[in-house]
């Protein structure tokens, strides 16, 4: 498994020798300036790595920096500062010509799917879009490789073929848009909340169907969402995020059964199932403070302001990421 490597200038990451990483994200930082004199830290020195065929999750609540690092990740949203690394190449030294033919090997399926399609342009045609962008296929082959995906994502071709965005349902928007990022058989799939503006029936379709192709497609996953219920049912291992940095990042079933953080415990307890995974106690937070934010985040530990355990070494210094044991990283001062 891929690992984190904390010092005090910096962290590191080292893939295992037997299953190299295909992503490795180093010391990411994106920053937006909102105007003059004020900035906006959207991710602070985020390091993450990915194994092949792995399927990671990422949650956190809404504005933490979830999608800014996806979009960051496939170059759509230039880093501040750091590197990224996918299959050996650092992506943040390409240039633009380079970065279109690696692009390709790196798909993403968007929250909003039925704005995520051309309303203009038929099911068909959008699917094979991929492939006439990338260039080197005919019409005719491409509207085979079209119809090939449509039936693995449980579309009927000879129906919806010719059909726009506006006549299908959001559940089989999203089914486009699934097999639409299958067109150039991709190595990292990055779904971004890809199941959250869907009903509960229909989110449970999606997250099979998803699991069916990565193990048919050897996928590597970057699954981003707010829910953790649904992180559990795909991902092998989660990422905790808030206000732009890693709380946690520990194995499924481990981290559910046993967070070590404050927020990861909070986000647990908010689960709404009438009996939880955890066996850790509920977490009451502080009341009675503004949320912080991103424009100016709390010093030291940014979840401190609402922690129930913070005391005045989390006001001094941010935590680093510490493995307090093999597979599972922390960044808290006073770890559940």
């Amino acid at each position: 498994m891929g690992r984190l490597l904390a010092s005090d200038d910096e962290i590191m990451i080292a893939g295992d020798q037997n299953r190299p990483s295909l992503l490795s994200v180093v010391d990411l930082s994106v920053k937006f300036k909102v105007n003059r004199r004020r900035t906006l830290e959207a991710l602070s020195s985020v390091s993450l790595s990915i194994e092949r065929g792995e399927a990671l999750g990422l949650v956190g609540e809404s504005g933490c920096g979830k999608s800014t690092l996806a979009r960051t990740i496939t170059l759509l949203q230039k880093p501040s500062k750091g590197t990224v690394l996918f299959d050996g190449i650092e992506l943040t030294g390409c240039d633009i010509r380079k970065l279109r033919g690696i692009r390709p090997d790196l798909q993403m399926i968007f929250q909003d799917a039925v704005a995520s399609l051309n309303p203009g342009r038929s099911i068909g045609k959008t699917i094979a879009e991929p492939l006439r962008v990338i260039g080197g296929s005919r019409r005719k082959e491409c509207q085979q490789k079209a119809c090939q995906r449509m039936l693995e994502v449980d579309l009927d071709p000879d129906l919806l073929f010719d059909r726009h965005p506006f006549e299908l349902s959001v559940g089989q928007c999203q089914r486009v848009s699934i097999a639409r990022a299958l067109m150039t058989r991709p190595k990292l799939l990055l779904c971004d909340e890809p199941v959250s503006s869907l009903d509960v029936s229909i989110q449970a379709q999606i997250l099979n169907l998803l699991r069916r192709l990565k193990s048919h497609y050897n996928l590597t996953l970057l699954f981003i969402s707010h829910d953790l219920a649904v992180v559990k049912n795909i991902c092998d291992r989660v990422a905790v995020m808030y206000l732009g940095k890693l709380c946690e990042i520990g194995p499924s079933d481990l981290l559910y059964r046993q967070p070590h953080h404050p927020y990861t415990q909070a986000l647990l307890a908010a689960i709404p199932e009438p009996v939880h995974d955890s066996v850790s106690p509920e977490i009451n937070l502080k009341r009675g403070t503004d949320l912080p934010s991103s424009m100016d985040p709390p010093s030291g530990c940014r979840f401190r302001t609402r922690c129930p355990r913070a005391e005045k070494a989390c006001i001094s210094k941010a935590p680093e990421f510490t493995e307090i044991y093999p597979g599972r990283w922390v960044a808290c001062h006073f770890p559940l």
